[in-house]
């Protein structure tokens, strides 16, 4: 399945959390950076086990609920609706082992989602544009991951969001199943932004996909090259790199996640 993205994404804006008065509420700021999205009171995050993580203004989970389901899969089709793409076949599953929906909020909105799919008897969504060039890695031992069903609503997208995706996704496949090699399928138009965001590669040339009635191309990218950026630039948010590794989470943040999602997967 094709990700969706853009390269005009507005991924330069940073959440920032704020203040947190006696009474527990969030403070509304002051004059501050225009970038800082504010969340109405009403959409304030409620407390609940489903939520994986929380980061700033948004949180994560992992395919939580019936109704977050939904709203994902609604999202997902009017993101590829929009760029017009067919959505008909665009499903979230809940009960497929190797496959992990991320999925981030805002308050009660869901407002990104990708999901992390793992090699298996199945293969993977991209074998059927891409098998032979997928089938090398199989036959030198690779063992292998695709992301699908990216999308991101871009009234709230950011660089910490996709980096927080992007990282968890990261360790499910790479640290906690031990996958070696990434693949996505993209729109060739958008083939740059995960060239220079996250360093994946083209090896596949373009051609049609009938799933979402668009061109692809198929990309490709080492874990260990994630495991290098990752230990030089994580949680550093320096301002002159453009990629997405300066937002991805410290080794420490990294390791907690890791356990959780061990927890999770067991």
């Amino acid at each position: 399945m094709q990700l969706h993205n853009d390269e005009n994404m507005r991924v330069d804006r940073v959440h920032r959390p704020a203040p947190v008065g006696t009474n527990g509420i969030r403070k509304t700021p002051g004059p501050g950076p225009a970038a800082r999205i504010k969340v109405p009171d009403f959409l304030e995050e409620p407390t609940d086990e489903a939520c994986f993580l929380t980061r700033g203004d948004f949180s994560i989970r992992l395919n939580a609920s019936s109704r977050l389901r939904s709203e994902v899969g609604a999202l997902i089709k009017r993101m590829y609706s929009w760029r017009g793409y067919e959505t008909e076949n665009l499903v979230v599953s809940s009960h497929n082992p190797n496959r992990l929906t991320l999925e981030a909020t805002m308050g009660r909105r869901v407002v990104g989602t990708l999901t992390l799919g793992l090699d298996s008897e199945e293969g993977l969504c991209a074998d059927e544009l891409y098998f032979d060039e997928i089938n090398e890695f199989r036959r030198e031992g690779r063992k292998l991951c695709e992301l699908t069903k990216l999308a991101v609503d871009p009234q709230y997208s950011s660089k910490e969001i996709l980096a927080s995706l992007f990282h968890l996704a990261h360790i499910y496949g790479h640290k906690i199943h031990k996958a070696t090699d990434l693949f996505i399928e993209v729109n060739p138009r958008h083939a740059g932004f995960y060239r220079r965001m996250l360093g994946l590669e083209q090896i596949g040339e373009e051609r049609p996909c009938r799933r979402v009635q668009a061109p692809a191309v198929l990309m490709h990218l080492e874990l260990d090259y994630v495991n290098a950026q990752i230990s030089s630039l994580a949680d550093s948010c320096r301002s002159s790199e453009r990629s997405l590794y300066p937002y991805f989470f410290s080794k420490h943040e990294e390791k907690d996640l890791a356990r959780k999602l061990e927890r999770h997967n067991s």
